[in-house]
């Protein structure tokens, strides 16, 4: 996911370098986020509710990384429309691997 998003940031974007960095700090914080939800169920990752300090954290993290993003705090600012999609994308990538965990751990015999 994270090479799709800056090439996507670069050819189609023409983001700067300094802007792009900012998108990778935004793919990186994203990203760990979907795999934490994914990672934590060997079922769906809805089969169980994640606790209320998973949640915390995560509001948490999403809304410090988004304002430091959009306000360009401590790094170039990003439109609040790049860091909604990269949310986005984010949160598809961690369906799409929800639903090729599932089967592949069923396969492997580790669920």
């Amino acid at each position: 996911m994270d090479g799709l998003i800056l090439a996507f940031g670069v050819y189609r974007m023409g983001l700067t370098v300094a802007a792009l960095q900012t998108l990778g700090f935004v793919v990186i914080v994203f990203g760990n986020q979907a795999t934490t939800y994914t990672n934590r169920e060997r079922r769906h990752l809805w089969s169980s509710r994640p606790s209320i300090w998973l949640l915390i954290a995560s509001a948490a993290d999403l809304l410090i990384a988004s304002t430091l993003a959009v306000g360009g705090f401590g790094m170039t600012p990003l439109p609040a429309w790049v860091v909604a999609g990269t949310l986005v994308a984010a949160a598809a990538f961690a369906i799409i691997l929800d639903f090729l965990k599932v089967p592949v751990l069923r396969g492997l015999r580790i669920t």
